[in-house]
């Protein structure tokens, strides 16, 4: 047995990153595709769980802990469990990024909302 989830256009001004929790189908790792502008990322935050990023397009600045790097198309980067982390595109055109939970659901907490990766209107860029 399989199960299916259809990808969806995003509506007009709607981010392009997709987010699936697994257990909504039955599996047991969570996901974000990742789809930002220049300048778009995440705020610090940690999990419980170790994440790993599979960078498919772009270039992406990683902050883990006091740790910087940066990675590009074809790159895996991988942050340990409860340390803080987040991303951030310093590319000149769109990222496209892979960040991958090994849980059934995404468990996160926010370590300090960083209003710069924020939309005009306020929304965070990434769901993350």
């Amino acid at each position: 047995m399989f199960h299916i989830q259809r990808h969806q256009e995003p509506r007009l001004g709607q981010s392009r990153t997709v987010r699936y929790e697994g257990r909504h189908l039955g599996g047991p790792v969570s996901f974000f595709l990742i789809d930002n502008e220049p300048g778009q990322g995440s705020a610090l935050h940690l999990h419980p769980y170790s994440e790993t990023w599979i960078v498919r397009k772009g270039e992406v600045e990683f902050t883990v802990g006091a740790e910087k790097t940066r990675a590009f198309a074809g790159d895996v980067v991988v942050a340990a469990a409860n340390i803080p982390h987040r991303f951030e595109n310093v590319g000149s055109g769109r990222l496209e990024l892979v960040c991958i939970h090994p849980s059934e659901t995404i468990v996160q907490e926010l370590v300090q909302p960083d209003l710069a990766l924020q939309s005009p209107e306020g929304k965070p860029q990434c769901p993350r």
